[in-house]
């Protein structure tokens, strides 16, 4: 419902024009922690899975709004939570936040295009280590590496 929710406010943006403005942020202790794994497995059709998946992903519509999208991340950012962020142009996170790709622990891979916007950010050595040893960082690593563009206690 979440992601679905995000996906009507996105193409909204994206139809507005060069006018809309789009930040991401999450109330709560965290800002993400990632897809619902209620949700996986449950279709019996791999097929249309993965058509309902690509249909319905807000990396793309991300990466279309283009300079226009920011986000600023806080607490945890899990799986989705770490790779829908770097689709923005800028990423504040606050000192507290945390980044984590614990999918092939799952048996997975980000599923959430952070294939591509991580490796954008940090290139493909820190991507396939980062993804395959699902290994937490935190703030000060991920600005030095690339994977946010500043760290802040103000939302931005």
């Amino acid at each position: 419902a979440l992601r679905d929710a995000l996906i009507d406010v996105l193409r909204s943006a994206c139809a507005v024009g060069p006018a809309r403005k789009v930040v991401l942020r999450g109330t709560g202790p965290n800002f993400c922690s990632g897809g619902d794994l209620t949700e996986f497995g449950t279709c019996n059709d791999t097929t249309f899975a993965h058509l309902i998946r690509t249909a319905r992903a807000p990396g793309l519509l991300l990466h279309r709004l283009g300079n226009r999208a920011t986000a600023h991340v806080h607490g945890a950012c899990i799986g989705a939570g770490t790779e829908l962020p770097t689709f923005c142009s800028h990423v504040s996170a606050h000192p507290d936040t945390t980044f984590q790709l614990p999918e092939t622990s799952m048996g997975l891979i980000p599923g959430a295009g952070g294939t591509v916007s991580v490796t954008r950010r940090i290139g493909r050595q820190r991507t396939m280590w980062f993804a395959t040893t699902g290994a937490a960082i935190d703030a000060s690593i991920a600005l030095s590496w690339g994977l946010i563009d500043t760290v802040s206690e103000v939302q931005q």
